[in-house]
């Protein structure tokens, strides 16, 4: 049987990526007219801005900057009707038998030449027994009931010759042996509430000529739409996207349990994915960057959100394995990731890309066997004879965890020299793991630094956290704890530096011989933490010194009491605990809000680190403008167990160079938590 039978909701057409728009799924059977897919397609009552020059961008790439309105300016369109052409016109049956792939591709050529437009599945089954070819300005639409479906007859398109096929599995290298394939197209999509079925006729291995291994395979696309529908038994990936630029997806369900990959998103930028819903049995949704196309290409500017995803064998969220071009500016928030037997987040740099610029936040985990793994290793399969790459500027904020196997604890692990791990951040970050162990040696366990799974490194000598060849490292107001007794320590950092956890829970075996070992770290920190019991941390440093010392250039503060605030606010100081003369206690309303003025000396992305008390069990959530524009909605201010408790918040922003306004606005009729101060830029 397959194992979801759950089908996204009608999709909202005509969603315009050129604003990056996503609305809420319609509860209606899809309007006629369908409007048009891609930039062509805005909102009625749209402001139209005439574009300016078209800027250079990274990898040839060109993006169109808006010029703004003169004065008065303003035009109405109403919205563009799209042409429509459906399957059933150019000879499609739907009846689940018939091969309908000529059809199909008939009415996708028509619609091609025809400039564009949707081409349309009414409620059926339709049978492809060959490869689609999907063609520019073209968007699929299935409607709810309508499926495609695969075949086994093994008459796909066969595996095209590639120059560069040793640098990257067989499945990366291989685009046309698919259900559906194009090449450098523009402006398509993938849309409706229907579903593109495997139906178990796609390989998970590496096919045979005439046999696909993929259901969507897309190469040098731009402007691409994939939403509302259901990707079912996909083979080897459901989705396999290969430097594209410009992808929007809200809605899209994935399931292949029963195979291998959910999305493979590799060397593409600009990315927004919503409400997603990946259950996979390979890696649910990675992020890769390979030699396929004969090039190092770079990543980035990726945003996740609320979104559900599950692994059997391997990752939930991956970074990896093959990493050749860099990464930058990745995103996710409200994250529910259940059951990975491997990584829950994992990040890997085995092919010397540099990563940097990541941030997880509001994310919960269970059953996953490495809560969270980083780990740079020297496999280099990459052509430009690359060197070591790197891991950087990471922060987890709000992250829970629930691991299920001992030995694979938590874990950074870096290369000597310019592969250390540097300048990763955890605020607020709780990892259970299984536990069970008993004491055992603490030296360095075995790694194969060409192999990029968690069992790659051998069994943990501790329970929690185990650090190795990493600098500037902090843990704020962060846990570790165990379901069963165990005698290994809770973090063990070893040939590191300037290692800080401040206000540390964790939780202490019976036999463990301390709770944090450090062993030849420069300058390591411990303040403010207790045992889950309330007793004082042991802490056994070997070949270490300490130092407390701020690293780095000293965040600035900006106390609230000095802020704006709304009316009915009072400065209290009640509470102990607080920075400078008190803090901010608003009224218990939605729209209560706190407003600093902050000075960046230059434009660029800052962390803000908002101080706060919340005394109740309830969340008191933010939302946090800069310069009146919303950078994060729903900001989590959970309870801190008393009025006395003062936690932080870090959020990443875009400042300008001067003078910005950062607010924080409360969503609830609780209003905000006591607010204290925000550390912003030095």
């Amino acid at each position: 049987m397959k194992s979801l039978r759950t089908a996204a909701a009608t999709a909202v057409l005509g969603i315009a990526m050129a604003v990056g728009a996503l609305h809420p799924p319609a509860t209606a059977a899809v309007p006629d007219p369908v409007a048009a897919p891609g930039p062509a397609a805005l909102p009625a009552s749209a402001a139209v801005t005439p574009a300016g020059p078209a800027a250079p961008a990274r990898d040839g790439r060109t993006v169109t900057s808006a010029a703004p309105l003169r004065g008065g300016d303003h035009v109405t369109v109403p919205p563009p009707r799209a042409a429509e052409f459906n399957v059933r016109d150019h000879g499609a049956v739907g009846n689940g038998s018939t091969n309908d792939t000529g059809a199909i591709n008939r009415a996708i050529t028509a619609a091609n030449s025809a400039g564009g437009g949707i081409v349309r599945f009414p409620s059926g089954t339709y049978e492809s027994k060959n490869t689609i070819h999907l063609k520019s300005r073209v968007t699929l639409h299935l409607d709810a009931g309508a499926t495609i479906s695969g075949n086994a007859a093994d008459t796909y398109d066969p595996p095209e010759n590639n120059p560069w096929d040793d640098y990257q599995d067989y499945g990366h290298s291989h685009f046309h042996n698919a259900m559906i394939y194009g090449d450098n197209l523009t402006d398509i999509g993938f849309t409706g509430s229907g579903v593109i079925d495997g139906d178990g006729a796609l390989i998970t291995g590496n096919p045979k000529s005439g046999e696909a291994d993929k259901i969507i395979s897309l190469t040098r696309c731009k402007n691409l739409t994939l939403s509302g529908i259901t990707l079912r038994e996909g083979g080897h990936f459901a989705a396999l996207i290969n430097d594209c630029d410009n992808v929007v997806s809200d809605r899209l369900v994935i399931d292949t349990a029963m195979d291998r990959d959910g999305w493979n998103v590799i060397n593409t930028t600009n990315v927004r994915i919503t409400n997603a819903h990946y259950e996979a049995n390979d890696d649910a949704l990675a992020f890769k960057s390979d030699y396929a196309l004969g090039a190092k290409l770079t990543n980035g500017h990726v945003t996740v959100t609320d979104s559900y995803l599950s692994a059997g064998c391997c990752n939930a969220l991956m970074f990896g394995s093959e990493t050749c071009g860099d990464f930058t500016d990745y995103r996710f928030e409200r994250i529910t990731i259940k059951g990975s037997d491997k990584s829950g987040l994992g990040m890997v740099s085995m092919d010397g890309s540099k990563i940097s610029d990541v941030h997880y936040k509001d994310i919960t985990m269970t059953d996953v066997k490495s809560p969270i793994m980083q780990k740079v290793g020297t496999r280099k399969r990459c052509g430009n004879n690359p060197g070591v790459g790197s891991i950087s500027d990471i922060t987890y904020t709000n992250i829970r965890a629930n691991g299920k196997a001992a030995g694979f604890s938590p874990t950074l692990w870096g290369e000597s020299g310019s592969g250390r791990i540097r300048n990763i951040t955890f605020d607020n970050v709780d990892i259970t793991v299984p536990g069970g162990n008993g004491t055992m040696a603490t030296t360095p366990p075995s790694n194969q630094p060409t192999n990029y799974n968690p069992n790659s490194i051998g069994t943990r000598p501790a329970y929690g956290w185990y650090i190795r060849n990493a600098e500037n490292l902090r843990f704020i107001d962060s846990e570790l704890r165990f379901g069963a007794n165990d005698g290994r320590p809770a973090v063990i950092a070893s040939n590191s530096s300037r290692i800080r956890f401040d206000r540390l829970t964790a939780q202490r075996g019976s036999a463990s011989p301390a709770e944090l070992i450090f062993q030849s770290v420069a300058g390591y920190c411990v303040t403010g933490g207790a045992n889950t019991s309330g007793g004082a941390l042991r802490v056994s440093p070997t070949g270490s010194s300490q130092n407390c010392e701020p690293t780095g250039p000293t965040p600035r503060r900006y106390e609230a009491e000095s802020a704006a605030y709304a009316a009915g606010s009072t400065v209290d100081s009640n509470h102990t605990g607080y920075s400078g003369s008190g803090f901010v206690n608003t009224p218990n309303a939605t729209g209560a809000y706190v407003e600093w003025t902050v000075t960046a000396t230059t434009a660029g992305t800052a962390n803000l680190a908002l101080g706060y008390a919340n005394g109740t069990t309830t969340d008191r959530p933010l939302d946090i403008t800069v310069n009146g524009t919303t950078v994060a909605t729903g900001v989590s201010f959970g309870g801190t167990g008393a009025w006395t408790s003062w936690r932080t918040v870090t959020v990443p922003a875009a400042l300008t160079a001067g003078t910005n306004t950062v607010r924080a606005t409360a969503t609830t009729a609780n209003g905000a938590p006591n607010l204290d101060y925000l550390d912003g830029p030095a």
